[in-house]
């Protein structure tokens, strides 16, 4: 069997990992794994798992490829995108219920040349991608780097839920292929464009479509924010209501008072009523009733002041303030 040479990019000492033309496949149902991203992932399927035992009996080396459509339960080779990630098997455990649970650290991109179903689980034959170099002082890579580092700030900022250990490790990183990467890996991107991010061999071109998807986020949780502000003022203002409702309540009843304003509304409905009055003047009645009403309840701050200090008089206070500054 052959073997392609390319760089561990993962590796300080820059040594050289060989990848295997044909690797197992796990088949992923609804995320992508971007080179350097260390996660966990539960294998349930029987494929699957003797895909991975076959990687582990070999060089731990298998292609993690996302699925096209997510509720493929036993995907086939036309299920599968056609690029996808060499990763390292780095632990396993086999649980008690069956499953098996791996820890994998995406290792380098990989194009899928073809697919071979003849074996109890799914090989690909891949060619390893290597990043183009990027020109080293371009201002522009810079403004760009920069530019990725501030909408993540700004986006932890507006609430998305990144750790700050991740952002620690972005700002000190200036390499544009493993910032994207990291970056896209953290942003809960949908599979498609997780996907088209990951077949993006050019690290600026990967810098600069991650720092659109993040645009598009720091938009979105800005109207989110809005929204929520304006929810909280809107709950304030109810709760507000309710609360000067209750103190006036609290207060006429203290006073015997009692509801006199209410009481005197309703016996000016049922004389409307009683009086039996053509249609026209009974409506007309009823709006000009409708504007004291109103008057009364813009008013009501105004009642709660002065029964507050008709309260304050009944009790021999001689502070006469209803309230503070």
């Amino acid at each position: 069997m052959s073997m392609e040479l390319v760089k561990a990019e993962q590796a300080p000492e820059q040594q050289q990992v060989a990848i295997p033309d044909v690797l197992p496949v796990l088949p992923l149902p609804d995320m992508v794994v971007f080179p350097y991203m260390i996660v966990p992932l539960f294998v349930n399927r029987e494929r699957s798992a003797k895909a991975v035992d076959q990687a582990l009996s070999e060089n731990r080396m298998i292609l993690l490829v996302s699925q096209k459509t997510a509720n493929v339960d036993d995907p086939k080779a036309e299920d599968l995108h056609e690029f996808g990630t060499v990763s390292v098997i780095m632990r396993m455990l086999k649980l008690p219920d069956g499953r098996v649970r791996i820890l994998v650290q995406g290792f380098s991109r990989a194009h899928v040349e073809y697919y071979d179903e003849s074996k109890p689980y799914l090989t690909a034959k891949v060619q390893p991608k290597t990043e183009p170099q990027v020109t080293p002082d371009s201002v522009e890579l810079e403004a760009m780097i920069r530019n990725a580092k501030s909408s993540l700030e700004k986006m932890v900022s507006l609430g998305k839920n990144i750790s700050p250990d991740l952002v620690a490790i972005a700002s000190n990183l200036d390499d544009p292929a493993r910032l994207s990467d990291l970056i896209a890996s953290n942003l809960d991107l949908k599979v498609d464009k997780a996907q088209e991010v990951l077949e993006l061999i050019d690290p600026v071109e990967r810098l600069r479509r991650v720092h659109a998807l993040m645009a598009k986020e720091i938009e979105v949780l800005e109207i989110q924010n809005d929204i929520n502000t304006q929810a909280r003022g809107e709950m304030d203002k109810s709760q507000r209501e309710f609360y000067l409702r209750q103190q006036m309540k609290a207060i006429q009843q203290e006073l015997g008072e009692g509801n006199e304003v209410q009481e005197e509304i309703d016996q000016y409905r049922k004389k409307i009523k009683k009086a039996k009055m053509p249609q026209e003047v009974t409506e007309e009645a009823e709006r000009q009733l409708g504007r004291l009403i109103s008057i009364l309840k813009k008013h009501r701050p105004s009642w709660i002041r002065i029964i507050t200090v008709l309260k304050r008089s009944r009790n021999g206070s001689s502070n006469t303030s209803p309230c503070g500054n």
